[in-house]
């Protein structure tokens, strides 16, 4: 029996391998062996795939990234047969609808769930109202992760999803900005940096000894790159195009379309230095105004 709990916040991070680690630390921390229902709420290209995929190891996509479709869906086939034989059933709602209707899809996963089995559903939203009862562990993603256990009165997946959909943009273009950042500094002749991490509303650089770098300069630098506004695209799993060049990019669904859709993008004017990793962090924001003034929270659990 798990404690109530009202939500837990994570930043979302930008890579497949921490998206799918953080995943695994969400399994740890609040999954239950006997949850029957899980939602994951987030709009296209935020990640909840490979959260998925970090959270159950060897569950089988239908709708996987890589185009690959599970067709007829398993739980409308095994419900329709009237025997269950898997554990647990991945249903992207989204995707489903364009082959049968939601109604279909709710009776499929209400049966599934009532014979004592795990249903995974993304994009829960679309499910609720015909379902009409919530999931045991309800996550959305955006520009954070957040996580709950919903109780009879909510929080229900209208609310989550009007939290993360609209702060998806600001973790796109915090993406963008790290690796126009990444460029300019290889340009500068600056050593790369160790570690990536995660601010509200940006991104964090990592470097074990500190740069000599003219931040106004290098900023100049980056946005005069934001100026040229280059269209951005999916190449493969590790690569993105950009202004007509293939980049290595280790999140590259995650990005806006090109690079003038970054907002107010600018650089916290001085290295923070961190006594517990002994790195100094270089703080690049986008968007609206975090208040760096009165201080940055700063995510360095999940870097890579």
């Amino acid at each position: 029996m798990f404690v109530s709990l009202d939500r837990a916040v994570y930043f979302a991070p930008r890579g497949r391998k921490r998206l799918m680690n953080l995943g695994q630390l969400l399994a740890q921390r609040y999954l239950s062996p006997e949850d029957r229902l899980v939602g994951l709420i987030g709009d296209a290209g935020a990640g909840k795939s490979l959260l998925i995929r970090g959270m159950f190891p060897g569950l089988v996509l239908t709708n996987d990234d890589d185009g690959i479709n599970v067709r007829p869906l398993p739980v409308l086939h095994d419900a329709e047969a009237g025997f269950f034989g898997t554990h647990s059933y991945h249903v992207d709602v989204r995707f489903e609808t364009a082959f049968c209707q939601v109604w279909e899809i709710a009776d499929a996963v209400r049966r599934a769930v009532a014979a004592g089995h795990r249903v995974i559903v993304e994009h829960f939203d679309l499910l609720y109202p015909a379902l009409e009862f919530n999931a045991e562990m309800l996550i959305g993603i955006g520009e954070q992760v957040v996580v709950t256990r919903p109780g009879l009165f909510g929080p229900v997946p209208q609310s989550i999803k009007d939290q993360v959909y609209q702060s998806l943009v600001y973790r796109k273009m915090a993406h963008t900005a790290e690796d126009l950042t990444s460029i300019a500094l290889d340009a500068i002749g600056t050593e790369p940096p160790q570690y990536h991490s995660d601010v509200r509303g940006g991104f964090v650089l990592e470097f074990r000894e500190k740069p000599a770098l003219d931040l106004d300069e290098l900023e100049a630098k980056v946005q005069g790159l934001i100026d040229q506004d280059m269209a951005i695209g999916y190449h493969d799993d590790h690569h993105i195009t950009m202004g007509g060049q293939v980049l290595f990019c280790s999140g590259p669904r995650l990005h806006v379309a090109s690079t003038g859709h970054i907002s107010n993008f600018r650089l916290v004017k001085e290295f923070r230095y961190s006594p517990l990793t002994q790195t100094y962090l270089l703080v690049g924001l986008v968007g609206q105004s975090v208040g760096v003034e009165e201080g940055i929270t700063v995510d360095s659990g999940l870097s890579s």
